[in-house]
């Protein structure tokens, strides 16, 4: 379940309370009159079931509470009220299926924002891949793949294609298209200060072993890019961020953007070419998969809530 937390002026108090208790999945409602003073007005709070939130949000803010006041959400972990089970049981759907538009779109805007943390998390998966080529180490590319920050903004722009939010796509847009640049700049500059003391030379590109998979594109990139696509939106959906982990190791987008820079900086100009198409194949399909998981996702439990009795 979910709290919800409403903040809103004294003369909504009514038509809130209405919209709450009008929804069978909402449990635990409480009034505080004038309790909020920035902005001035009631607090009301409830637990409402995952499947019953956008139902309940979209009404609320219908009333305009979210320019008036305020409207936070806060998953509960642990919840032992009879009233808050009984919702959830009258509540439609499932709540592990539940798709709670409002929590996505603010985590994707968040993950895809270009910040300096973003772009320091970008330079230093690409140069963590660059060190992968250069000694033939799978791990390090591992390492890069878990650093990398891009997953964020593919799924935003999934979630924008669906919502058609162009925002919210613009800001995905600027964060992959100066994050991966920047980063890839930084590690050509890198690559190049290396070549010129001997640290790294174009044998290190052409007598690779163990991290050739990087530029090696066929159809099985493109599958497994789009399954990692959408285990990743399924994991954002349901706020399992653990199966997260297990996407970024799925795809080498960030260590075929570092491939492609230190093959071309070292002249093996035929690896580049076919690292950067492993990066667009990387790219697209996780985007095109994260779409398809929005749009073909269930609406509703595939087992009736009274088989599961």
């Amino acid at each position: 379940m979910l709290h919800l937390r409403v903040i809103a002026p004294e003369h909504l108090r009514e038509q809130i309370l209405d919209v709450l208790r009008a929804e069978s999945g909402v449990g635990n409602l409480l009034l505080f009159p004038g309790a909020a003073i920035v902005p001035t007005g009631d607090e009301i709070t409830a637990d409402v079931a995952r499947e019953s939130v956008n139902r309940v949000i979209r009404q609320v803010k219908e009333l305009n509470v979210q320019h008036e006041g305020a409207i936070t959400l806060h998953s509960l972990e642990t919840v032992l009220s009879t009233t808050a089970h009984r919702a959830e049981e009258a509540a439609e759907g499932e709540g592990a299926d539940a798709l709670i538009w409002d929590e996505l779109i603010t985590r994707t805007r968040e993950d895809s924002t270009l910040t300096m943390t973003f772009l320091l998390f970008m330079i230093l998966a690409c140069l963590l891949a660059a060190i992968g080529v250069a000694t033939d180490s799978a791990v390090t590319i591992v390492g890069a793949m878990v650093v990398g920050p891009e997953f964020g903004p593919l799924a935003a722009l999934s979630v924008a294609l669906v919502q058609r939010r162009a925002q919210l796509a613009r800001r995905a847009a600027l964060a992959l298209l100066v994050g991966l640049p920047v980063a890839m700049a930084v590690t050509a500059f890198v690559t190049m200060g290396a070549a010129a003391i001997g640290l790294i030379s174009i044998e290190n590109v052409t007598n690779v072993h163990q991290v050739d998979f990087i530029y090696r594109v066929g159809p099985a990139s493109l599958i497994v890019a789009l399954l990692a696509g959408a285990a990743g939106m399924l994991s954002l959906m349901s706020s399992k961020s653990g199966v997260l982990v297990g996407v970024f190791i799925s795809v080498t987008t960030v260590p075929a953007a570092g491939f492609a820079v230190v093959a071309a900086v070292l002249g093996d100009w035929p690896v580049a070419g076919r690292s950067a198409l492993q990066l667009l194949v990387n790219l697209v399909g996780i985007v095109v998969a994260g779409v398809a998981v929005l749009m073909l996702r269930p609406t509703r439990s595939i087992i009736p809530r009274s088989a599961r009795k």
